[in-house]
């Protein structure tokens, strides 16, 4: 498969889009007051449902297609089921690595940056805890960004509901990791430089995708990479997205913001197939 300059320029932009929003919840920590946990809420459910629908109905459908093609029906079947598996293995993993103390995926509000200065001992430890969140996301956003990259890269579309979801999902990790470190240096720069580059690890991760993967790259790599993709984002909106929503505390809202990113993005798969 070979792809113009102009369309891989276009997917890494979504990567950058997707992963720079982690600099948005960082932005909102700073500029207002409280948290709008319905708001927010609502935004990761809806993310989480156009992950969820799309994989399920689109990339492994499309990734089932190529195997297909290159392997026959049957094993075609077979070969993606397992790739979609070996996602989810992918992505479980990572999230093995990350101490649950020091996850990314911790709510943090806003409200926290309020009141007096905290004691020394106490602000080593926000620092600390705002660094290893940073290095956390930053691990979590390489499998993100190269999944951002690939549906890009095949389907523009496709590649732009991803990449929306992506970024709806980054910005609560904005959020994690420029509270603490704010509220353990009182500087904003510097929480807002370390979360705005947390989110660089999304383009990185398609930059590594598109110079050790894609020159290989025929029927078998990309069904089996976008069945992994498939299988990523399907943990990542179980694993993050609706336990954070939940978190916020407001789970009909969650649901309902589940079910309008399906409609919205079955609406456009509709429209733009």
């Amino acid at each position: 498969m070979t792809y113009d300059t102009s369309s891989i320029l276009f997917a890494l932009s979504l990567t950058l889009f997707a992963g720079l929003s982690t600099g948005i919840g960082s932005a909102l920590a700073f500029f207002t007051r409280t948290t709008n946990v319905r708001f927010l809420t609502a935004s990761l459910g809806f993310s989480a449902g156009v992950m969820i629908y799309v994989s399920m109905i689109e990339i492994f459908v499309k990734a089932r297609d190529s195997l297909s093609t290159a392997a026959g029906e049957s094993k075609g079947y077979l070969i993606t089921t397992f790739a979609f598996f070996c996602g989810i293995l992918l992505i479980a993993i990572i999230d093995k690595l990350v101490p649950s103390f020091e996850n990314p995926h911790e709510v943090r509000e806003i409200e926290e940056m309020s009141g007096a200065a905290a004691e020394e001992d106490k602000r080593r430890n926000l620092k600390r805890m705002g660094i290893f969140s940073a290095i956390a996301i930053g691990i979590h956003n390489f499998p993100e960004g190269l999944a951002t990259f690939v549906a890009g890269l095949q389907e523009p579309t496709l590649g732009v509901s991803i990449a929306v979801a992506v970024a709806i999902h980054n910005i609560p990790e904005g959020i994690a990791v420029s509270v603490p470190l704010y509220y353990a240096t009182g500087s904003r720069k510097k929480a807002f430089g370390l979360s705005f580059l947390s989110g660089l690890s999304e383009p990185v991760g398609a930059l590594v995708g598109y110079f050790f993967i894609f020159r290989y790259m025929n029927d078998y790599v990309f069904g089996f990479l976008f069945a992994m993709v498939a299988g990523i984002m399907v943990f990542i909106s179980l694993d993050e997205l609706l336990p954070t929503a939940e978190n916020y505390g407001e789970h009909h809202i969650a649901m309902y913001g589940v079910v309008a990113g399906m409609i919205v993005m079955a609406t456009s798969l509709v429209l733009f197939a």
